[in-house]
């Protein structure tokens, strides 16, 4: 997740925006900017105002204000309210984060508009301007000059400066004439650039203007480092943006035109001496804050991108214990508090869930490093909205997730807080999860309902994933492809080490192990393994005799180097769409030989899920449910298998590592793939086609296995794998797996049975229907609309051109597929294959046909 200072400081540092990320999900909030310099050149010229003037402190504070000193001294006279700004505040970085701390009915957006959502962040500075004025201005920290003796900082500073976005009049000198006050009662309860919902946030939840005679100042109180606000606010609905996306199905509509809200709004002093940043390694998964550097290249400008994670450093007594590798405690420990709306039962699992981290950060030489508390209760000064505080939030919400967002310094990366976003209704999606990965190797998810010890455990799990998230590590999408397949069968060293080197896999659990293995908990269950022990060393491990960031990179990439050495350690992004290592929910360095295991786990839940999926007194709505999730879990392992063809491997190197950076899958892996699909999908998996199941939930067979086949057929045909196989044609020829050969392929196993003159059956019909639609589809020009989300027009249309070879093969394809059905439809006596056969010669014929 992802903000200098005053007109008095010596350099100038970044535009960086507050980041929050989201699990399994992960969301970067848009940047800010900043001032560039600290000299006058960066400070425009303010036209006169007309002003009053102060008055003295007496008559502003009275003796009827009521008072809470902190970062601001906050006072309340009457129905007004006042900050007392020190002197030494002036112009310092404060980060405002604006939360949502009461939600209206019916602003739900998926997985956004619940109590503690983050709706806006920005910095800004409070600075002393001329006619007695305090102005609040906008930080941005995009670009940067570090060097105040060069030309560029002040070209820099120059085009650089920060916008004024609120005015105030002096009404009085601070107390001991340190500091000032304004009163800011009108600030406070308006629709403003600084406490409200940003642009983004405004758009997707329809925020039109404020109704200021219906919103209110509940509260302010402040504390040493930050001033909490809570406001009620009453805005109007906007209409809804074209192409937008929708609401949340079934979220209840907010009545008349009008929504309520509670805003909480932190404003925290950002630290006077910035962390030491530290630079991104695509080797290592963080998540990063971006800015421009016109500093580090003197023949250009660098795009620089600095990690986001906590600021751990041992105490000052205990610096020379930790240069001798002695594990000692940092200064400020990581602290998660467990919201007490929490139900009592999963506290104890989601505090373990945070513990874990413990073992990992001893790596970077601390202990006790990271740990969960119960919230405080009945204390006055602990508020689960005050941003000094980390929490895991608990959301009565029918979302089935959890989220690990962050919030940063923009200048160095530094975390500064986390609210871990935990929705009730992500039981169900672990219920899933574990009934169709595990309840062939564990008798304890063979029900609807699991037993609290059990959702505990699951609890505990997603607990760990997410806290990951908050400690700024990225999913790694290719941990779970170092592991043998074999390996995954084998109890006693899954118990050393674990299905997956990382809990931030999308590994779930152990589906390639068979009841035969007899494998327990230790080996369906992932646990923090030693990817995450070493991301969390590359990330966290203090450098004292690093003077800079960029005097680190040498140092931390020999570590790199070194540990890589070990595969169990390669870091694989979420985001790569080519490598087939990098996957999510998939297991193993063979997704043939996995998902084969699996789907024979699958096989043993079918005949027995009308059992296991019963409830008493109900209907058989969890039985549809269940056997679902049998369907998508099969379709993940085609679609594990899938990405294989067309492959392109991604293993990002610095010039001293050896070997190619980017490299195709093996022929021979391809072909593996093909012949899984053929097997396994194309072939038609009857086993799947439980009659019972269908009878009691309204499945029909061949829709299921027309579903699972066409997401087949659509994912090999797609335009970017056939546009990768030629292009693995050009570079390595007929060493590669090519399109002629998947052409061929495809034709042959979908049309077997011409050969033989075999009956089609209405499953083999609709699958040959599919392949010609989908070939037919290639070479006609798109009549796909875009799709439009949050206002981005997206288009999933095939993207062959018109010059491609591609559209070459594929015709020549149809047209030696044509000349096999024309061949043989004489010979077809049954009426329902041969109008099939008809019917496809008649496609092709006026696919094909110039007109």
């Amino acid at each position: 997740m992802l903000s200098t200072p005053f007109l008095k400081r010596v350099m100038p540092l970044a535009i960086l925006a507050v980041l929050t990320h989201a699990a399994g999900y992960g969301q970067q909030r848009p940047s800010q900017t900043r001032d560039a310099a600290a000299n006058p050149a960066a400070v425009p010229p303010v036209p006169p105002a007309k002003s009053t003037g102060p008055k003295p402190y007496k008559d502003v504070i009275t003796a009827k204000a009521v008072t809470d000193d902190g970062l601001f001294t906050v006072h309340k006279v009457d129905d007004k309210y006042y900050f007392e700004i020190p002197e030494s505040a002036l112009g310092r970085e404060i980060l405002v984060v604006n939360r949502l701390s009461k939600a209206a009915a019916g602003m739900r957006n998926f997985f956004f508009g619940y109590a503690g959502d983050i709706i806006g962040e920005n910095v800004i500075t409070f600075d002393k301007g001329p006619n007695n004025k305090v102005y609040i201005r906008s930080i941005s920290y995009d670009e940067m000059s570090r060097d105040s003796t060069q030309p560029m900082y002040r070209a820099v500073a120059n085009s650089n400066i920060q916008p004024i976005v609120q005015a105030f009049d002096i009404a009085a000198f601070g107390k001991d004439s340190n500091g000032v006050v304004i009163e800011v009662t009108s600030f406070l309860n308006s629709d403003n650039e600084v406490l409200n919902f940003e642009a983004n946030s405004k758009r997707t939840f329809r925020v039109g203007s404020q109704q200021s005679d219906k919103s209110y100042i509940d509260n302010v109180r402040s504390f040493p480092m930050n001033t909490e606000i809570k406001t009620v606010k009453t805005y109007s609905r906007a209409a809804a943006a074209a192409g937008s996306v929708p609401a949340t199905p079934g979220a209840p509509q907010p009545s008349g035109g009008a929504f309520t809200v509670e805003i909480n709004s932190s404003m925290v002093m950002l630290p006077a001496a910035p962390m030491k940043a530290r630079h991104y390694d695509e080797r290592v998964g963080f998540f990063t804050r971006q800015y421009v550097d016109f500093d580090l290249n003197p023949q250009g400008v660098e795009n620089v991108r600095m990690v986001t994670r906590w600021r751990l450093e041992p105490k000052d007594e205990d610096i020379a214990r930790y240069k001798r590798g002695e594990l000692v405690e940092p200064k400020k420990p990581i602290i998660f508090y467990i919201d007490p709306a929490t139900p009592k039962k999963w506290v104890p699992y989601l505090i373990k869930g945070v513990n874990d981290w413990q073992e990992a950060f001893e790596k970077a030489g601390f202990k006790n490093a990271i740990m969960a508390k119960e919230a405080p209760l009945n204390d006055p000064e602990w508020s689960l909205e005050d941003a000094r505080y980390s929490a895991i939030v608990y959301k009565p919400s029918d979302v089935p997730n959890a989220s690990g967002p962050h919030v940063h310094d923009p200048r160095t990366g530094e975390i500064l807080e986390s609210h871990i976003n935990w929705y009730h209704n992500v039981m169900e999606l672990l219920r899933n999860w574990y009934f169709v990965q595990a309840s062939p190797n564990d008798a304890r998810a063979r029900k609807p309902k699991f037993d609290d010890e059990l959702m505990g455990e699951l609890i505990r799990f997603v607990s760990s994933h997410e806290v990951g998230h908050t400690l700024g590590l990225r999913h790694n999408f290719g941990s779970s492809s170092s592991v043998p397949v074999e390996k995954l069968r084998d109890k006693k060293w899954l118990e050393e080490n674990g299905h997956t080197p990382s809990i931030m896999d999308y590994a779930r659990f152990n589906y390639v192990a068979q009841p035969e293995d007899n494998v327990g908990d230790k080996g369906i269950f992932p646990r923090i393994g030693d990817y995450d022990k070493w991301a969390i060393e590359w990330g966290y491990k203090w450098i004292p005799d690093a003077a800079s960031p960029e005097a680190e990179i040498p140092m931390l990439n020999a570590l790199t180097m070194e540990k890589l050495k070990n595969k169990r350690l390669w870091f694989g992004r979420e985001t790569n769409p080519d490598d087939p290592r990098s996957q999510n929910e998939d297991l193993g360095d063979n997704a043939m030989k996995a998902s084969t295991y699996g789907i024979k786990n699958l096989q043993r839940i079918i005949p027995n899920i009308s059992e296991w999926a019963k409830e008493p007194n109900e209907n058989y709505a969890s039985l549809n449910k269940l056997y679902n999730e049998v369907v998508t879990q099969y379709g993940r392992y085609v679609g594990h298998v899938s990405k294989n063809i067309g492959g392109v491997t991604e293993t990002p190197k610095t010039v001293e590592q050896p070997g190619a950076v980017y490299e195709f899958v093996s022929r021979e892996t391809q072909k593996e793939a093909m012949d899984f699909l053929n097997r396994q999908v194309f072939t038609t998996p009857t086993w799947l086609l439980d009659q019972q199941v269908f009878a009691k939930t309204g499945n029909t067979p061949t829709s299921v296995v027309s579903r699972l086949q066409d997401a087949a057929l659509g994912r090999v045909l797609s335009a970017s794998t056939l546009n990768k196989l030629l292009n693995a044609e050009v570079v390595m020829g007929a060493k590669t797996y090519t399109l002629q050969d998947l052409l061929g392929d495809l034709r042959r196993n979908v049309f077997s049975e011409l050969s033989a003159r075999k009956p089609i059956d209405m499953y083999r019909r609709n699958l040959q229907k599919n392949l010609v639609e989908r070939m037919l589809t290639l070479i006609k020009p798109s009549t796909v609309p875009a799709i439009s989300v949050g206002g981005v027009a997206l288009n999933f249309a095939p993207a062959v051109n018109k010059n491609s070879d591609v559209i070459s093969f594929v015709r020549g394809t149809l047209r030696t597929l044509q000349t096999d059905i024309r061949t043989a439809t004489p010979a077809y006596q049954d009426l329902a294959s041969k109008y099939h056969l008809q019917d496809l010669n008649d496609r092709i014929t006026d696919a094909l046909t110039v007109k």
